[in-house]
């Protein structure tokens, strides 16, 4: 009994080595056919992939853009390449595609979020309403741009704090770019007793002598509206986005120096009780 299970577990390994040898046979050259255009196929992509970013590079164009172009081609032609490679083998892809399509069909309706930001972060890359390194305010949160990636665009505040976006807020809402700088405005008001024109004419002086205030784009000052209370003085200028509040703070106190040092002061409302016995 024993003799005769060993000699059937010997046939049967017979079986299988001769089974894989005329496999080798059949399909040997056919399998390192297939190995050396798959790896032909992942030298080619990587190399178009690092010229054409090398080209975006040269030509100045913004380096997202020139990431994503890269990225896609290389998959495209990984993508050639296996489809080259089971064909070699004699494997048929139709199949396999019907299969990839409804398999796809039910994970995009899964993953509808995902995919939404995805298409929006391919937006936002090929038409570029804004780069690395702009400052832009979406939805009242404003930052440094810190990198665009396709499902979500990332932001550094003045305190270094990421923020996060998912793409599909930015497409279809209004969006503001300030690029490397950031809008402050502030409003005064002085007494109708005091000359107005001295007053902007100080306040002019003040800004233009500050190192932290931009002067491209420049710096205004005029009247805001006029209060019961006295005449209200808007004041609007540019400081970088990355030192925000601290630049705010200081322009504005040595605004407020130079009130003071003019004799200047700022209105406050007074109001009159009357007691009735």
């Amino acid at each position: 009994m024993a003799k005769d299970q060993l000699e059937q577990e010997l046939a049967q390994l017979q079986g299988v080595y001769q089974y894989i040898s005329e496999f080798l046979v059949r399909y040997s050259f056919q399998l390192i056919g297939a190995g050396i255009i798959f790896l032909l196929g992942l030298w080619l992509a990587n190399k178009l992939a690092k010229l054409i970013t090398r080209q975006f590079e040269k030509h100045k164009i913004d380096v997202t853009l020139g990431n994503f172009v890269s990225n896609l081609v290389r998959i495209i032609v990984i993508v050639m390449v296996v489809i080259i490679v089971m064909g070699k083998l004699g494997i048929s892809i139709t199949p396999m595609v019907a299969a990839i399509g409804a398999a796809s069909l039910g994970a995009g309706l899964a993953i509808q979020g995902m995919l939404s930001n995805y298409a929006a972060g391919v937006t936002l890359i090929v038409t570029r309403p804004f780069v690395i390194g702009n400052t832009i305010e979406i939805k009242g949160i404003n930052g440094i741009v810190k990198d665009i990636r396709l499902g979500a665009t990332i932001l550094i505040n003045e305190d270094g704090e990421q923020i996060s976006i998912p793409n599909k807020m930015i497409i279809g809402d209004v969006l503001h770019n300030s690029f490397d700088y950031r809008l402050v405005e502030s409003q005064f008001t002085v007494s109708v007793e005091h000359d107005v024109e001295a007053v902007i004419a100080l306040l002019n002086a003040s800004l233009q002598q500050s190192e932290l205030v931009s002067k491209q784009p420049d710096f205004q000052v005029g009247i805001n509206n006029l209060t019961n209370v006295g005449i209200e003085l808007g004041v609007r200028y540019f400081v970088k986005t990355s030192h925000y509040y601290h630049s705010k703070y200081q322009v504005n106190l040595a605004l407020l120096h130079s009130l003071k040092q003019a004799n200047i002061s700022l209105a406050c409302p007074i109001r009159e009780i009357h007691l009735l016995s």
